[in-house]
């Protein structure tokens, strides 16, 4: 079941009649490679559907520290404020990845969630029949598969320099980091993923850990607060390590999981199993304008970069979320997700999902898709 479209609907050009502007932001490691596959997957199914896109590139993470110094650039900024929407590839590598280290590509990631307020991240995991056999759970288990973690996505724990942390002067040796959120930022993120249960199965399972954290059991009032404004949805709750082990033993149980910053991340990443391989999830990073940033939940990969091993159908899956919650584009979304199941239903196989059998390169893959898009697209 595509995600339901949680933003206004504008109209194919602005007022203007000018093309939608999207932002590239290729990154670091297989960024580029799966950007440039999503690109041509916009404007391959543009040309079938009649709409315009301008693109322009910019820098992020390693590669904006070795050209400017700073991984996210005011030039990055600037183009992504002209933009309608913003796809991103990966950022970070082993030439960066000095923890310690005072600028981080990580950084410039955190900076641009700030600087637009993108709180809700939607990861959506699906389970495609074609690749059942490609994780390790029964198919049994797996079979109709079809979930969506919202995180809240800067707040929390995991926030970095928006979150309290540090060491005690006294005790060198400690360090610290706190788990804080308002009952505006739970408010906020849950009514996004109440509104999108009310467009899927209407159900929404809250996780938090309660029973220790005194920040989780504000989220819980909150999100019970929220729920009283729609009373055609289910809301229940969840502890995060009782959640973790449903995901993997009872998948079909989940409609919409609501988490925190950290816990979604780690339940997001725990999830990809059910879908054969990280490589194959989309995400958005949402605000509430309509503007959005849209990238894979894989991360830079640099082990494989420049090899053509990559896999673009996380990417090109976010490319159909940017059409449909940016600009509006439902039909041209639904179009790249069918281009994506009837690839795979040809048996089409990236290296890490092939296991041992013939594997589709990165460009070969993306071909693939292409191919199916004038069919699905008139469909």
């Amino acid at each position: 079941m595509p995600a339901p479209n949680l933003r206004p609907s504008p109209s194919s050009t602005d007022d203007t009649g000018r093309a939608h502007r999207i932002v590239v932001l290729p990154g670091d490691g297989i960024g580029p490679e799966v950007s440039r596959a999503a690109r041509e997957v916009i404007e391959a199914v543009g040309h079938d559907l009649g709409h315009d896109f301008y693109f322009e590139e910019a820098l992020i993470g390693g590669a904006a520290i070795d050209a400017t110094g700073s991984p996210l650039p005011q030039e990055t900024l600037e183009a992504c404020e002209r933009s309608d929407a913003i796809l991103l590839g990966a950022v970070g590598g082993p030439k960066w990845s000095d923890p310690s280290a005072p600028i981080r590509p990580e950084q410039g990631l955190l900076a641009i969630r700030r600087h637009f307020e993108l709180f809700a991240n939607l990861r959506p995991v699906k389970v495609f029949p074609a690749l059942a056999a490609s994780t390790p759970l029964r198919p049994e288990v797996i079979q109709g598969v079809d979930m969506l973690i919202v995180r809240e996505l800067t707040g929390g724990l995991y926030f970095g320099d928006r979150a309290e942390q540090g060491s005690l002067a006294e005790r060198p040796d400690t360090a610290y980091d706190t788990m804080t959120y308002s009952a505006s930022e739970v408010d906020r993120v849950a009514r996004v993923a109440f509104e999108a249960a009310k467009g899927r199965r209407g159900k929404v399972t809250s996780v938090d850990k309660a029973n220790v954290l005194a920040s989780m059991r504000l989220w819980r009032r909150q999100v019970e607060k929220v729920a009283d404004d729609y009373p055609d949805v289910q809301l229940e709750h969840g502890l995060v390590d009782s959640c973790a082990m449903q995901i993997i033993t009872r998948p079909t149980s989940f409609d919409v999981v609501l988490a925190g910053n950290l816990f979604g991340d780690i339940l997001s990443d725990e999830a990809a199993v059910l879908a054969g391989s990280l490589g194959m999830l989309p995400s958005a990073s949402l605000s509430t304008g309509t503007l959005g940033l849209y990238e894979p939940v894989h991360g830079s990969a640099p082990d494989i970069a420049g090899r053509e091993l990559a896999n673009p159908v996380g990417a090109i899956l976010s490319a159909a979320m940017l059409l449909r919650h940016s600009l509006g584009l439902d039909g041209a979304a639904r179009a790249i997700e069918s281009a994506v199941e009837k690839a795979l239903d040809a048996g089409l196989r990236t290296a890490e999902l092939a296991r041992g059998g013939p594997a589709a390169s990165t460009r070969e893959m993306t071909d693939a898709i292409l191919r199916e898009l004038p069919m699905v697209a008139v469909a």
